[in-house]
């Protein structure tokens, strides 16, 4: 798969920082004249360093900030969100691919045991920001852009299929997460006029806020112990690197839609 060949959409949620900002920066640097990237993610101010990195890069493609807070946002939201960045210059007919990466996420509570989380409302919070909210953009992506070429990618985690002392939410989140993926990429290989691919991608242990705040705040001491040593040594990856695995494993398409990719694999 040759990323410079098409105009391209490309929509990432969670670019004002860490893999996201990352991701979206050097996705950018491929796409071609008039293509266009739509940054979503809370923080407005890491959304525009986020677009003037891209513009510096890639002066010839179009860059969109929308600032939007997913943890309340619904399937309505979502359709506006699509409809607003394409806006009249465009139209989602006017474009050879769309890509969107399904990055935005969050850790949860990692204080405590799996036992003692008996908080429904904690529970639904958090489903709605790192799964139902995922799923119902996903929905709405794949209706406004049916015409041409989607590749979806849910940045995913070992997490998803194993489980880790004090990560309860963050895995039961990410497993359930992969599950939907793996569903649709399921049904859309039985339909011989499916025109979506889906790739899992696990960026392993990164250098974030994330993994510093499993470091200083699990309830286990062995997980703090092993992001401790991995920091230590500077064993744990940087944003940069997990960012080209990713682009040259997009670029090889050597994976079956829907297949989980660890950067380790």
């Amino acid at each position: 798969m040759d990323l410079s060949t098409k105009k391209t959409y490309f929509l990432i949620t969670g670019a004002s920082k860490g893999i996201g900002k990352c991701m979206a920066i050097e996705c950018c640097k491929k796409f071609v004249k008039n293509s266009l990237a739509v940054l979503v993610a809370r923080s407005a101010s890491g959304l525009e360093k986020t677009k003037n990195e891209i513009e510096q890069n890639n002066p010839q493609i179009k860059v969109k900030v929308i600032p939007m807070d997913l943890t309340k946002a619904n399937s309505n939201d979502y359709d506006n969100l699509l409809s607003d960045s394409v806006g009249n210059c465009f139209g989602s007919d006017n474009f050879e691919r769309a890509i969107i990466i399904h990055n935005v996420g969050s850790l949860g509570d990692v204080t405590c045991k799996a036992k003692d989380f008996n908080d429904n409302q904690k529970w639904s919070e958090y489903f709605h920001l790192n799964v139902f909210s995922v799923a119902a953009l996903n929905s709405q992506f794949i209706k406004k852009f049916s015409k041409c070429e989607k590749i979806i990618i849910n940045i995913t985690s070992k997490c998803a299929i194993e489980p880790f002392n004090s990560l309860t939410f963050y895995c039961s989140g990410k497993a359930a997460r992969e599950m939907y993926f793996r569903c649709l990429a399921n049904e859309e290989a039985i339909d011989s006029k499916s025109n979506i691919l889906v790739l899992n991608y696990s960026p392993g242990p990164v250098d974030t806020d994330m993994s510093l705040e499993i470091q200083n705040k699990s309830s286990d001491d062995n997980i703090k112990e092993v992001f401790g040593n991995m920091r230590a040594k500077k064993e744990i990856l940087t944003p940069i690197q997990t960012t080209k695995k990713f682009i040259d494993v997009l670029e090889a398409k050597k994976f079956k839609s829907g297949d989980h990719i660890d950067y380790f694999d």
